[in-house]
């Protein structure tokens, strides 16, 4: 297949080297010659614009930060919507807001353009192996029609709903993930009031039944302050969203909205490139 991708950061780029590997074209628009030049030297070829990228693809892979970056990329006259051939699907990877993706299915429409809404879960090393889970809402038809492309970054690729749903299991396991940093971190601070070496207790955890991906995350990182340095921007955004889609739905988050409160971005830490998707979760 012709595979194109808007959004080559942490999550894209190893995403894109996999689909290389697996051999079909693929091709990518990214804004920096200094980022074209380094993901160019995969195997894939840099389109001088957006428009000139969507019309020769049959998927193009969105991964960029933001809502508004994904309706940036695939809406306006030079957008992957009106630029793609008629057939062609967009696969949003972004965590974004449940009513994008089939908004932007609606406004393909009329051109034969499909839509599939694919939240992940896991991080580069994971997109690297071919591991990270996908979290796909839409029809069946058209995630078996590119499922070709997907699986060469991805396993599981889980169908769980129409339009929008992969968003909002997303977003309910970035939550909980969220939850979970924070109760590790607070499982620091009392093993620390307790004189024991944080480090070394949540060593010792790991061989016991509270042991979780979480709990192995941040010891890789170092300490949970280390790993929210990288993840607590991520965090916070997809936390902030399911408080609104939970308030919009008539609901709130309880426990976990409790628990999350104590997450925050810790001063100096480092702002997300612009085409880089949610790497946590």
């Amino acid at each position: 297949m012709k595979v194109g991708f808007v959004g080559v950061g942490s999550m894209g780029r190893p995403m894109l080297e996999q689909v290389v590997r697996a051999g079909h074209e693929v091709s990518f628009y990214a804004r920096r010659p200094d980022v074209a030049h380094e993901v160019a030297a995969c195997g894939a070829a840099s389109a001088p614009s957006l428009a000139e990228l969507g019309a020769g693809l049959d998927v193009a892979v969105v991964c960029v930060f933001t809502d508004a970056q994904v309706r940036e990329v695939c809406g306006g006259a030079e957008g992957l919507l009106a630029t793609l051939p008629p057939g062609g699907t967009v696969v949003i990877h972004t965590t974004c807001r449940p009513e994008t993706p089939p908004a932007l299915a609606q406004a393909g429409h009329s051109r034969g353009i499909t839509v599939l809404d694919a939240g992940f879960s896991g991080g580069p090393a994971d997109a690297a192996a071919s591991q990270i889970t996908l979290l796909v809402g839409g029809e069946s038809d058209v995630l078996e029609r590119v499922r070709p492309v997907l699986a060469t970054y991805a396993a599981p690729i889980l169908h769980v709903g129409g339009l929008g749903d992969g968003q909002r299991v997303k977003l309910v396991n970035n939550v909980l993930f969220g939850a979970q940093v924070a109760l590790v971190a607070e499982a620091e601070r009392i093993a620390r009031d307790l004189g024991i070496d944080p480090a070394r207790a949540l060593e010792a955890i790991s061989h016991c039944s509270a042991d979780s991906y979480v709990l192995g995350a941040v010891r890789a990182a170092g300490s949970s302050d280390r790993f929210q340095v990288v993840a607590g921007r991520y965090i916070t955004k997809d936390v902030a969203t399911a408080t609104e889609l939970a308030s919009a739905a008539g609901t709130h988050l309880g426990l976990l909205a409790t628990v999350t409160e104590s997450l925050r971005a810790p001063a100096g830490s480092p702002a997300p490139p612009e085409t880089t998707a949610t790497a946590v979760g």
